[in-house]
């Protein structure tokens, strides 16, 4: 795993821009702490942030390979799992190869297929590769978009960086933010594509993009398709465990201490149970990590989604397989501290978090950086096997709009309350969610004769794999990239997206339980306890001093009237949180999020001032 940056110009010569494309490639200098490296040419520059996980030694970068036509170089981001067979294959066809590295796989395969060589990628991966026997570049993105790529056009080429803040570091580009742009960080779906920053995009998952002389073109190599199913429950359910299980051990693949993030529920424990299950035949225990807070128990209180903490059934994981476990206990105060908050939002460049749920995901992963480098992760599973709740609520099913919005906020949409009103009727982001809505319902493909149940079904399950997954993808990646640490999602393989995502509904929601194929597929592995366990969210911390810190942050910023945050937050607003009681406002998550939002615009305000064009 690494950072990559990059510069294609057509009317200039960069081979002497070191400095330059040496500042773009050290804001990513967290994405890789082992090494870096750049590469300059007459119209490209490559910068490269090392993440040694796969040939410690060799694969270094950039990579280039000389031809007689001129050098072909790459700078690579990612993991492909499928490498070794690869390079066999590839060997076969006369390809000499000087490391053990993926990458020089990638390189080779891209020397013998051109962009056909997506087609022979299992993975997770964002790579640029500067062909200069023909003065093109080709960028590419795996297909769920699980490592990230962000590009923005220039007069004479292109600049791109795993994250925005690479292409900030160029001198020519303006740190500049529209309508458009906040209507993004405000309306709480990821929008494939949109960036934010303005001028600036995100390469959409499933894409690849071309660069020359004529411009910039996108296409898609990969989609969703709907296809009828012929198995099944229990060949379904066996059919999932082959598919995860395989996905598990490809991605303990490393030369590096590797670990698991276990929760207590269904997801994680049945990646560890498959991952127990590998390492035991090679005679490893696998390492696991689960994340707590100080108090947590006395403070539970049982709602309807939060049903039980998760300390009780990690245990039990544990315990059942064996596995060398610890738990990172966190401390309310430590989490409501000014400068978490600052690394969270400089992690993800944007004021987009999820407070305290971001600051103890980036505190897990820094404990857990000093003894492993590669983590699994069960990011992916609701996604691709209708876990949520509100894929099983009548009402959230029949509505238009993105679920997920309406089950946390409501039908209302008050959580905007908080918006001057002017910059409210100007983002109308009722109507932004709306045409977003339709835009993402009008992709969904469809099998003619098809109920319009499962027609509905489909579509809910589109709309999570191509709007929901991808923040929740983004939040893991930047989170845990800020300390150097590789998270792989093994339900976030692309033949286990394409397989769920044609289960009939009715297989899926068996017996009126969610995700009744996973569990099915999971019984081998996981005990019946936590195999039957309702799905209970990324816990937060109860603890009131955590929202009473909060009020105190928001109080002092009070004391700046001239402050630009207030131009994207109303001061009453402002005022209203900052000095509501525990029991004064008839919504308390509505009250902690107009509270960490704030906090957030305000971090990111002074982090990188960024120009607000309203």
């Amino acid at each position: 795993m690494c950072g990559i940056a990059g510069w294609v110009a057509f009317d200039a010569d960069l081979s002497h821009q070191e400095e330059t494309i040496g500042a773009m490639t050290r804001s990513l200098r967290t994405r890789g702490p082992d090494a870096s490296g750049t590469w300059t040419g007459r119209y490209a520059a490559l910068g490269h942030r090392r993440l040694a996980v796969i040939d410690v030694e060799g694969g270094t970068q950039p990579m280039t390979v000389d031809t007689p036509d001129g050098p072909v170089a790459m700078t690579y981001s990612g993991e492909v799992y499928d490498f070794v067979a690869l390079r066999q294959h590839l060997r076969g066809r006369g390809h000499p190869f000087r490391t053990a590295s993926d990458t020089e796989v990638v390189l080779r395969a891209y020397l013998e297929w051109g962009e056909r060589l997506v087609e022979h990628l299992t993975g997770m991966y964002a790579f640029a590769i500067w062909d200069g026997r023909t003065d093109r570049l080709l960028l590419v993105r795996d297909r769920l978009g699980i490592k990230p790529l962000y590009y923005y056009r220039t007069a004479d080429g292109i600049l791109f960086g795993s994250e925005p803040k690479a292409v900030l570091a160029h001198p020519a580009v303006e740190a500049a933010v529209d309508h458009d742009g906040l209507r993004e960080i405000f309306l709480g779906v990821k929008t494939p594509g949109a960036a934010v920053w303005r001028g600036m995009r995100e390469l959409r998952p499933a894409h690849l993009a071309t660069v020359d002389r004529h411009g910039v073109r996108e296409r898609t190599y990969w989609s969703l398709t709907a296809r009828p199913h012929t198995e099944d429950a229990d060949a379904t359910a066996a059919h999932v465990e082959e598919l995860l299980s395989g996905a598990v051990r490809e991605q303990l693949v490393a030369d590096v201490p590797r670990c698991l993030l276990l929760s207590g529920g269904l997801d994680s424990s049945a990646i560890a149970g498959f991952a127990a299950e590998a390492l035991s035949g090679h005679g490893e225990r696998l390492r696991t990590f689960s994340v707590d807070f100080q108090g947590h128990a006395d403070h539970f209180t049982p709602d309807h989604h939060n049903v039980s903490p998760d300390a009780p059934y990690v245990q039990e994981i544990v315990k059942h397989l064996d596995t060398e476990h610890a738990d990172i206990v966190l401390d309310a105060g430590d989490l409501a501290s000014p400068d978490v908050r600052r690394a969270a939002v400089r992690a993800r460049d944007l004021p987009v978090g999820r407070g305290d749920m971001d600051h103890s995901l980036l505190q897990l992963f820094t404990a857990i950086r000093e003894h492993s480098t590669v983590a699994l992760s069960g990011e992916g599973a609701d996604e691709m096997f209708g876990g949520y709740w509100w894929f099983h609520d009548a009402a959230l099913r029949a509505g238009a709009g993105f679920p997920w919005l309406t089950a946390a906020l409501g039908r209302t949409r008050q959580e905007r309350a908080f918006l001057p009103p002017d910059l409210a009727t100007a983002l109308d982001l009722s109507g932004y969610a709306e045409h977003r809505y339709r835009e993402a319902v009008g992709e969904t493909p469809a099998l003619d004769g098809e109920s319009p149940a499962q027609r509905r079904s489909r579509e809910l399950l589109h709309l999570h794999i191509t709007r929901s997954l991808g923040g929740m993808l983004e939040r893991k990646d930047r989170l845990s990239m800020a300390v150097g640490l590789e998270v792989r999602v093994p339900f976030c393989d692309h033949r286990i997206a394409e397989y769920a995502f044609n289960i009939p509904w009715s297989l899926h929601a068996a017996q009126n339980r969610e995700k009744s194929v996973l569990r099915a597929a999971a019984r081998p592995v996981v005990p019946e306890s936590v195999l039957m366990r309702r799905k209970s969210p990324y816990p937060m911390t109860r603890d009131r001093r955590y929202v009473s810190a909060l009020q105190d942050q928001v109080r002092e910023t009070l004391g700046e009237p001239g402050h630009p945050v207030f131009a994207l937050f109303a001061r009453a607003a402002a005022t209203r949180a900052a000095h509501a009681g525990p029991t004064d406002h008839p919504r308390p998550q509505a009250l902690r999020a107009a509270l960490e939002k704030f906090l957030d615009l305000r971090t990111w305000i002074d982090l990188y001032s960024p120009q607000l064009r309203l």
